[in-house]
C-alpha cells in the first residue's frame, strides 16, 4: 500500500470571545458612579472637616482653649436613659446639637445647682446661637425630682442614666469626680471637651463662641426631621 507522506501539523488559532459591549458600559457606568458617590461624600463633609481644622489646627499665636479637649474624641454610647415620663431615650438621639454636659445625682446638692445655673447661664449668653446648644443634666441615682427642681430645668434635658454605663464614656480629670466638670458634645455627637473644675464661667464662655463661630457654616439649629426627645416639664 503507498503511504500518505507525512503532513506538517497545523494548529488553529480561534479567536478570544469578545466582551460584551453592554457589560463594559455597565462596569464603566458603576464605576463612575461611585466616583460620584465618593465626590458627595467629601463635598458633604468638608464643612465640617474645615471647621475643626481652623479650630484645631489654625490657631493664632498665643491662643489657648480653657477646656481640655478630648484626644481621640469618645462618640455617644449605646445605652439609653429615661426621661421624666419614664421612656426610655437613647443618648445618641442627642446628638446633632451642641450639647452642654453636667452629671450628677438626682437628690442634686449645692454644687449641682450651681453646675445647673450655670449651664443655663452660659446657653443664654450665646444669645441667638443658644438654639444650637442643648444644656443636659444626666442624673444619676433614683430619688424622685422635687417639683420645684423639675421646674427649674424645664428647658434641659433631663435624663435618669447608670452611674457604671456613664462611667465607661464619661472619664474625670485625675483627682476628680465625674460630677466635678461640665462636657461638651458636638453635633457629630463626639466628646469633644471637658471643662476645668471649678469652672470659670467666662473662659467657659469664651470656648463655646468660638466652637460656634468654627462650626457656623455648616451645623444649624435642631435635629432633622424632629428625632430629638422633647424637653422634660
Amino acid at each position: 500500500m503507498a503511504q500518505t507522506p507525512d503532513e506538517p501539523l497545523t494548529l488553529t488559532v480561534h479567536s478570544l470571545p469578545q466582551l460584551d459591549q453592554a457589560s463594559a458600559r455597565d462596569a464603566a457606568s458603576t464605576r463612575a458612579g461611585r466616583w460620584k458617590m465618593l465626590a458627595l461624600l467629601l463635598v458633604s463633609a468638608a464643612p465640617v472637616i474645615a471647621s475643626y481644622f481652623t479650630y484645631y489646627v489654625i490657631r493664632p499665636e498665643g491662643r489657648r482653649n480653657y477646656g481640655e479637649l478630648i484626644d481621640p474624641q469618645r462618640p455617644l454610647p449605646v445605652f439609653s436613659g429615661r426621661d421624666a415620663q419614664g421612656r426610655p431615650v437613647p443618648l445618641t438621639a442627642l446628638k446633632d446639637q451642641w450639647l452642654l454636659i453636667s452629671v450628677a445625682d438626682s437628690t442634686c446638692g449645692e454644687a449641682c445647682q450651681q453646675h445647673l445655673y450655670l449651664q443655663r447661664q452660659l446657653r443664654e449668653t450665646l444669645g441667638k446661637e443658644k438654639d444650637r446648644l442643648d444644656w443636659v443634666w444626666l442624673r444619676t441615682g433614683d430619688a424622685a425630682l422635687p417639683e420645684p427642681l423639675r421646674q427649674a430645668t424645664a428647658a434641659a434635658r433631663v435624663l435618669q442614666v447608670d452611674a457604671e454605663q456613664l462611667a465607661t464614656w464619661l472619664v474625670p480629670a485625675p483627682g476628680h469626680r465625674i460630677e466635678d466638670h461640665l462636657y461638651l458634645v458636638d453635633p457629630l455627637g463626639n466628646w469633644m471637651m471637658r471643662f476645668p473644675a471649678p469652672l470659670d464661667p467666662k473662659q467657659a464662655k469664651r470656648d463655646l463662641d468660638r466652637l460656634m463661630r468654627a462650626a457656623a457654616f455648616w451645623d444649624h439649629p435642631g435635629r432633622p426631621n424632629d428625632a430629638a426627645p422633647a424637653p422634660t416639664r
